[in-house]
């Protein structure tokens, strides 16, 4: 039994660790959702060559004179690039196409004003949701190295159950609320940021990997508890039902040996036989038949 619940203890509390990890990584990066951005082309210049509108005539005067007129042969999709982004809670990072790197901005700034709200309470949830993991995690440790009884393994294997559910309660609602703030951002965001094409990315897939592993989590702790009250209620009635036995036969070899001594012969004075010691045996009354 106590091997039993060991194993299962271990498997809860690595289930939790695997999810805390995942929620944790999943909150600090920005990959939640990725994808790729329709901007204008540059011009040309001396330091750019390629990816850019070339316009016809000296390059040096149209970049020095503002009023002249660009004329340009390309068309359609021809006129724009298709820049990399990624976007995560904290901030959305874009591809720079002027020089090597990324430029990153806010995404909280980049959300509507009347998502901003419902953004923030995502973010005060996925905080919950960590800390209410990192609770449960910690009850699962004092419940497999630091529980000398069963009934305070069973406490804290019950307390940890009760957080880890509501942590991943939290999560979820924190997980769908983000979705649907980038939505809507993708939407009535502003024009320089709006994605042409997007997908969910790596940090989506770890924040529900470190749900679904919360959960996991929650429901091998409940089902410890609940097979180890079964186990515990097993044993106890086991043994009451051997205590009774044992009392019966010890009350059916006390009736037995009274009943014995009852029917012991009377010597003719009326006095009762003497015992091996030398000592009369005490008179017994008869017991009804």
């Amino acid at each position: 039994m106590k091997t039993n619940r060991r194993c299962r203890a271990l498997l809860a509390v690595s289930l939790n660790l695997m999810a805390l990890l995942f929620s944790t990584t999943a909150f600090i990066t920005t990959h939640w959702c990725e994808g790729t951005q329709r901007v204008p082309k540059p011009s040309c210049g001396k330091e750019k060559k390629t990816n850019c509108l070339n316009y016809s005539g000296n390059e040096t005067a149209n970049e020095t004179n503002q009023n002249v007129v660009h004329y340009s042969w390309e068309t359609g999709d021809d006129r724009f690039l298709f820049r990399y982004f990624h976007t995560g809670i904290w901030y959305s990072c874009e591809e720079n196409i002027n020089a090597a790197g990324e430029k990153c901005r806010s995404f909280i700034d980049l959300a509507p004003a009347s998502e901003k709200g419902v953004l923030w309470l995502s973010v005060v949830s996925e905080v919950l949701y960590i800390m209410l993991l990192v609770v449960g995690f910690s009850l699962m440790c004092l419940e497999l190295f630091h529980s000398s009884s069963v009934i305070d393994g069973l406490k804290l294997n019950a307390f940890a159950a009760v957080f880890t559910v509501l942590s991943g309660l939290l999560g979820m609602v924190a997980h769908m609320m983000y979705t649907q703030v980038f939505q809507v951002t993708v939407s009535l965001g502003p024009e320089d940021w709006r994605p042409h094409s997007w997908d969910y990315g790596w940090s989506f897939c770890l924040a529900w990997g470190s749900f679904t592993c919360c959960m996991a989590a929650s429901v091998t702790t409940l089902n410890s508890y609940t097979k180890t009250v079964i186990e515990f209620r097993h044993k106890r009635k086991i043994f009451e039902q051997g205590f009774r036995e044992e009392q019966n036969f010890l009350d059916q070899e006390a009736i037995k040996y009274f009943r014995e001594r009852s029917v012991q012969p009377v010597t003719p004075s009326g006095e009762l036989p003497m015992d091996s010691a030398g000592c009369r045996e005490p008179r017994l009354p008869p017991t009804a038949a």
